[in-house]
């Protein structure tokens, strides 16, 4: 049995964003066919989290390959929508500055159910650990129709603009 939604489903419209696409990239540095998060439903200050989604179309850049003839969102490109989720919180808030939020790593993930266009897929992240300036660890889940299509948990961390990779 699945986990319960981080948020329950009557606390948010899905129908009317809090923030927009254009609010989201004032935040979120993704952009053309990386962008996974189309608005924001919940900002969810006091358990820090937040729930948006992400609208998919038949016109995504997997569409034609991923599988001909049965366009499947690929479940990277999942956890890559949950993680837009959890790092528009986490930047809108600066819950650990730098100039991105980065991906640390990922546990727990599980699909469920597959993702197909024309469907919008809600998001939920909600932090659950916290080390200032170093990790954030943010549980997530995605949801069609209001049933559980994948869940897990990620690291995020801050990446400064100006970092150099080792032996550059």
């Amino acid at each position: 049995m699945p986990p319960q939604p981080l948020y329950s489903f009557d606390t948010f419209d899905v129908n009317k964003p809090i923030f927009d696409l254009e609010a989201i990239r004032a935040v979120n540095p993704q952009r053309f066919e990386m962008e996974q998060l189309d608005g924001v439903l919940l900002v969810d200050s006091v358990n820090h989290g937040a729930v948006g989604y992400k609208d998919v179309t038949d016109k995504e850049f997997w569409c034609r390959g991923h599988m001909p003839d049965f366009p499947l969102m690929p479940g990277v490109i999942l956890c890559e929508a949950a993680a837009q989720m959890a790092g528009f919180y986490a930047r809108k808030f600066n819950l650990l500055g730098g100039d991105y939020l980065g991906f640390g790593g990922m546990n727990d993930v599980r699909f469920r159910a597959p993702v197909f266009p024309g469907k919008r897929l809600v998001l939920m992240a909600q932090l659950k650990k916290l080390r200032k300036g170093i990790l954030a660890e943010f549980k997530f889940q995605g949801f069609v129709d209001q049933v559980m299509v994948f869940s897990g948990e990620m690291l995020g961390m801050p990446i400064n603009r100006n970092a150099k990779p080792e032996n550059a």
